[in-house]
């Protein structure tokens, strides 16, 4: 497959597949998916990320076909997906793309048709990607915003030492260029009748008041918004309470 899968949970349970953001990786959902007794979590890494490819192209259309192929590569015929970010425009591109797919969708802090000035300044950022002297170093940044749990699975999977000797994470430069490019793009939403939820995070600003509009306006009813009182890694940094509503999500009739 060109995505490199990491499972979670006992093999026979319910399969669900999660989409990590940018800069990550499958394995971040590890602790989490322990918030979901019964499910089978189904996480890739995302093209430019972790063990997957780094090859070109990286558009949402492309990132959603690898999703699309990991479907039938496993046999999934209809499944619940969860995207949290970058992950979560990707979702949404995998619903409009392969609807019949999806059962259900949740959308975690997604990030699109985010300001083209800020996507064009981070891009900029991206050039130069941020690096660390050292692993206690890098699990000093993250433990001061994530749960110490996710710190423990991050640190080891998503870090990789360069040439000169400093750390930095395990993500392709030039994919990240193009996905804030990707990001500044008009929303893709999931079609009408997709029971979504969306939990956008109250101390990010990622999910701009025109997204929850838009998507009240297509899917009326089939909505569901739950804000969440977090930073932009709401199901890092609240993996219980996250948990619950994606769990209660994910089980409703």
């Amino acid at each position: 497959m060109t995505l490199h899968v990491h499972e979670f949970g006992p093999a026979d349970g319910r399969p669900v597949v999660f989409l990590h953001g940018l800069s990550g990786h499958g394995g971040r959902w590890r602790r989490f998916a322990e918030q979901l007794p019964g499910f089978r979590v189904v996480a890739p890494d995302l093209r430019g990320h972790g063990d997957s490819t780094r090859l070109p192209p990286w558009t949402l259309e492309q990132h959603a076909a690898d999703v699309v192929d990991l479907l039938d590569a496993l046999e999934l015929d209809r499944v619940p997906l969860v995207g949290h970010s970058f992950g979560g425009a990707t979702a949404m591109h995998v619903t409009a793309m392969a609807p019949e797919r999806i059962s259900r969708l949740a959308l975690l802090d997604p990030s699109t048709g985010l300001s083209p000035v800020t996507c064009e300044e981070v891009a900029l950022e991206e050039l130069e990607p941020e690096t660390w002297p050292d692993l206690d170093a890098a699990r000093a940044t993250f433990a001061d915003v994530w749960r110490p749990e996710a710190v423990e699975v991050e640190v080891p999977a998503n870090f990789v030492q360069q040439p000169d000797g400093q750390w930095r994470r395990r993500y392709s430069t030039v994919m990240a260029v193009a996905a804030w490019s990707e990001m500044a793009r008009r929303p893709v939403l999931p079609p009408p009748g997709m029971r979504t939820l969306l939990l956008p995070a109250t101390k990010a600003d990622f999910v701009s008041p025109e997204l929850v509009a838009a998507l009240r306006d297509r899917l009326g009813d089939d909505l569901t918004v739950h804000e969440v009182d977090s930073g932009h890694a709401l199901y890092l940094m609240l993996p219980v309470e996250v948990g619950a509503l994606v769990r209660e999500f994910l089980c409703e009739a």
